[in-house]
Order: structure tokens, then C-alpha cells, then sequence
């Protein structure tokens, strides 16, 4: 019986499972990806990740724990036909992995599944990788008018449009009302009206004048 013990044997024994770790996550740092079965992907996830919290620290101490952890080993190159050193799995890890994901707490790696199985025993094919973007602050936000943060000039006043409009005059806002003497609108019927009105005023006006040559005659 398994009682508390942890992680899965993947049918192989304790020596194979760890050199198996080992070069499945020197491989992930050589590559920043690699192509294996589900199961093994999720197996050495973990350890992948607690080594490049070891590089983000990047002391002596936690180079030396990563050394012994991981085993270090050549990456080459190959130029006319001929391996060249070109760096260690241990100096890449410390001096580019590391400070990537210097700003990132936790989750460096991710799995992509594969539409494909592996030929034999049918078994899940995923992608274990490296996340490639690290994370930045957001871009501070200024009090620059829109027009000067795009760049877009304003256009120069010609010379022309300036003496046209000191020719026609200051202007003149439509918007706003302006005041006209609008002749009030008379009617037929008013007019008449009107008209008997001064008639009946000046025949009162010529029976007052009447009245008075009468009493100075008396």
C-alpha cells in the first residue's frame, strides 16, 4: 500500500525517475520548450519552476543548490560540422531565465495540448514551455492634451484670411439674437377701426369749438 507517499513512479525506479527530471528540465532550459506525454509534463513542472526561483535569488548558494539539483551540463552549437561549447544549462538559467522573470511570482512554465498521440502506446503529447513575455507596469498616464501626444499640429493662420476678415468686419455669432424692429402687422378691420376713431375725435373736437364761439357771442 502507497500510504503517504508522494508524487507518481511512472513505472520506472527511483534513479531513473530523477535523472529523468533532470533531463527533461535541462532540456526546457536549453530549448525554452519540448514536446513529451502529459504525465511526465505535470511530473516535472514543479521542479522546473523551484529552479528558476533559485536563479531569480542568483546568489553563490542558490547557484550551488541548482547545481546539485539539476546536474549542470555543455549546450553546443554546431559549426562546420563540429560541436562548439556555446554556454552551461546552469549559466543560461542564472543569467537569462532568471532575470526574466524577475517581476513574475510563479507560473513560469505552461502546458499546450497536442491534437496528436504518441505512436506505441497512444499516450497524450503536450508542449511543456517557458511563458515568454514577462510582466511590465502599466504605462503612466499624462496630462498632455490628446493633440500634442499624437503629434498632430494645428495649421498656421494665412495672411489672406486675416486681412478678408478685417474687411468684413468683426463677426457675428448666429447663435446668438439679435435685435430688429419688426413693424407691427395691421389688419383691414383695424384700420377701419382706426380710421372711425379719428373721425368721431375730430367731430368732438369741432362741437367743443362750436359750443365756445356760442357763449362768447352771448
Amino acid at each position: 500500500m502507497r500510504h503517504r507517499v508522494a508524487g507518481k513512479h511512472l513505472n520506472r525506479t527511483s534513479a531513473h525517475r530523477k535523472a529523468l527530471r533532470r533531463n527533461l528540465a535541462a532540456s526546457l532550459f536549453e530549448h525554452g520548450t519540448i514536446s513529451t506525454t502529459r504525465e511526465k509534463a505535470r511530473f516535472v513542472q514543479p521542479f522546473a519552476e523551484k529552479l528558476i526561483t533559485l536563479a531569480k535569488d542568483g546568489s553563490l548558494h542558490a547557484r550551488r543548490r541548482a547545481i546539485s539539483l539539476l546536474q549542470d551540463r555543455d549546450i553546443c552549437k554546431v559549426e562546420d560540422g563540429e560541436p562548439v561549447k556555446e554556454t552551461t544549462v546552469i549559466q543560461r538559467l542564472f543569467s537569462e531565465i532568471g532575470p526574466r522573470f524577475q517581476n513574475r511570482n510563479g507560473g513560469y512554465t505552461r502546458t499546450v495540448n497536442l491534437p496528436l498521440r504518441r505512436i506505441g502506446d497512444n499516450g497524450r503529447l503536450v508542449l511543456l514551455q517557458l511563458v515568454e513575455a514577462e510582466l511590465k507596469a502599466p504605462p503612466k498616464l499624462t496630462d498632455t492634451p490628446p493633440t500634442e501626444a499624437v503629434g498632430i499640429a494645428t495649421p498656421p493662420e494665412s495672411p489672406e484670411g486675416t486681412a478678408l476678415e478685417q474687411s468684413l468686419g468683426p463677426k457675428t455669432n448666429e447663435s446668438e439674437p439679435q435685435d430688429e424692429t419688426i413693424p407691427p402687422a395691421e389688419t383691414d378691420a383695424e384700420k377701419e377701426k382706426l380710421d372711425d376713431l379719428d373721425h368721431n375725435r375730430q367731430k368732438a373736437d369741432g362741437d367743443d369749438s362750436d359750443t365756445q364761439k356760442f357763449d362768447e357771442k352771448s
